[in-house]
């Protein structure tokens, strides 16, 4: 069994302590909204990376076998130059992903969020993850085993986690060489004074180096999220929101020159009216839009369930046959745009319900081959779709009242 997937309950339970914390001590560092869409991003993320993982592992095993510069044996002070490596080519992988268009379209999920809280450490996706990899295969063919650097990427990830929160104050002589709390605060604020310092990721040392360390000060309190808040909790437009507006500024472009500089300028280089030009035609938003006690109940049940689902998973992905995994993403996903459509109170949400019956419906049939379960799941969906309007509209009372 993969045993990485405790480590999801693990994360459950210290979101659920900071929250406690948060509440005991008058403080409201919680959104429901905005921490659901941050765990949606997560469940996604991880949910991929049970299947793309392995590439990334047998991509540094094919640098390390035929391009390695040398070969590192596993001793004490070659593990320390792994974590130096590691965390020096995470700081110019992470400042590259503020300053480069195409890096950024990957990163700006992670700090789409107005709050600051354990639930945003989740904020990553495949695309992260994969660009992440492309910097880190510097470390095999430096000629670090890759059993090496998946270890030590496992712990070295770990560590950011608990960063990402604002129930901790300074830390003393830690914040002289680690990346705190208050540091990584700094980080995610958007305040000019702020914008664009602290990228380190376990020590903050890199970014005394190279000029880009910042204090956080009392007297400015940080402001979290986009400079341009996203004002919206979809989850495909939290996605890939940065990718449209590149590829409409890629096109809008009249020179080669200007198509390289909108891939790989800055991200100030994009113009700032393609965003709400692109809402007109994708959102259709109706304003800010208060959720309901019915809301509340079914997004978290669904959350929950997406969140078992996940870890069942992960513990069993050795077990679970290929097809059936494929009914489970899609399951989870699908699952995943319902709780973004409910929480923009989108109307056409009971589609993806429907879905996500049938996607139960087929799997059934394929994995449980009984005449008296083949006769029950065509039953349950003609029943589904005869009855599709008045289940809809009862939903509709239910959860918009």
């Amino acid at each position: 069994m993969n045993l990485l997937a405790f480590s999801i309950g693990g994360f459950m339970f210290f979101i659920g302590l900071e929250y406690l914390v948060s509440r005991r001590t008058g403080k409201n560092y919680f959104q429901f909204a905005e921490s659901i869409a941050n765990l949606n991003i997560g469940i996604a993320e991880r949910l991929l990376d049970i299947f793309v993982t392995g590439l990334f592992y047998f991509f540094f095993d094919f640098i390390y076998r035929n391009f390695a510069l040398w070969h590192f044996k596993p001793t004490w002070y070659t593990w320390f130059l792994l974590f130096l490596a590691t965390d020096f080519v995470w700081y110019w992988y992470h400042r590259l992903a503020h300053e480069v268009n195409i890096l950024w379209a990957a990163h700006v999920v992670h700090h789409q969020s107005e709050d600051f809280n354990y639930t945003v450490s989740a904020r990553i996706t495949v695309f992260q993850a994969a660009f992440r990899s492309l910097f880190w295969a510097v470390l095999p063919l430096m000629g670090f085993s890759p059993a090496m650097i998946t270890s030590l990427l496992l712990v070295h990830g770990l560590y950011p986690f608990f960063i990402h929160t604002q129930t901790i104050g300074k830390l003393g002589i830690l914040e002289y060489f680690m990346v705190t709390p208050s540091h990584h605060r700094v980080h995610h604020s958007s305040n000019e004074k702020y914008l664009d310092k602290n990228y380190g990721d376990v020590l903050i040392i890199w970014d005394k180096m190279f000029g880009t360390f910042t204090k956080e000060e009392d007297a400015e309190p940080c402001v979290y999220g986009l400079t341009t808040p996203l004002k919206s909790h979809s989850f495909l437009w939290q996605q890939f929101h940065f990718m449209l507006e590149l590829g409409t500024a890629f096109k809008r472009a009249t020179s080669w020159k200007g198509r390289w500089k909108v891939l790989f300028g800055k991200p100030d280089d994009i113009d700032p009216n393609i965003r709400p030009q692109l809402e007109l035609i994708w959102l259709r938003q109706r304003g800010p839009q208060e959720q309901t006690k019915g809301q509340r109940i079914y997004v978290v049940l669904q959350t929950g369930l997406s969140i078992i689902l996940l870890f069942l998973t992960t513990l069993f992905e050795h077990y679970i046959p290929a097809g059936l995994s494929v009914f489970i993403v899609l399951f989870i996903i699908v699952s995943l745009m319902n709780s973004g459509a409910i929480l923009e109170q989108k109307k056409w949400f009971f589609y993806l319900e429907y879905s996500r019956m049938l996607l139960l419906a087929i799997a059934f049939l394929f994995y449980v081959p009984h005449l008296y379960v083949f006769m029950s799941v065509l039953l349950f969906v003609g029943l589904l779709t005869f009855y599709f309007s008045r289940i809809r509209a009862y939903f509709h009372r239910w959860l918009f009242q």
